[in-house]
């Protein structure tokens, strides 16, 4: 198998490395990304109402199961009904569109490791334009 960013020979060591180098930052990135859950989600805070002091009461998360509890109810009762499947559809992406809603990432890394993650991406991205685009520079095609 022959190696030739760019169209041409040459450079692709450096290629690789950057790409290793990069994913190598990217890796450690994601790897400092945390997730916890919030109190209310997209579909609960918009029905959810105004309580004391202005905070926002999010409702319960129970009236998420009402459409696909209907759904499934209409389903068991004639499988045929194209808005019994609809419905139930829709019961499951409103419940998954609240379970994701509810996600909070937060980034916990200290500056030493954010300097090195970025000197791992900006580096690795640096020597794979560095190896694409070295046979140009020595006046190659």
């Amino acid at each position: 198998m022959k190696l030739e960013p760019g169209g041409s020979p040459g450079g692709e060591v450096k290629f690789l490395v950057g790409v290793v180098l990069s994913a190598l930052g990217v890796w450690l990135f994601f790897d400092s990304v945390h997730f916890t859950s919030g109190h209310g989600g997209l579909i609960t805070n918009t029905l959810g109402r105004t309580g004391a002091g202005g905070w926002v009461e999010p409702a319960s998360m129970g009236v998420l199961f009402v459409p696909l509890f209907l759904g499934v109810l209409a389903l068991f009762f004639n499988a045929s009904q194209r808005w019994a499947w609809i419905l139930t559809g829709l019961g499951v992406v409103f419940l998954g569109l609240e379970i994701v809603s509810r996600f909070r990432p937060f980034f916990a890394v200290k500056a030493t490791h954010l300097f090195i993650m970025i000197l791992l991406i900006a580096g690795g991205l640096g020597l794979m334009l560095r190896g694409y685009l070295e046979d140009k520079r020595r006046g190659g095609n």
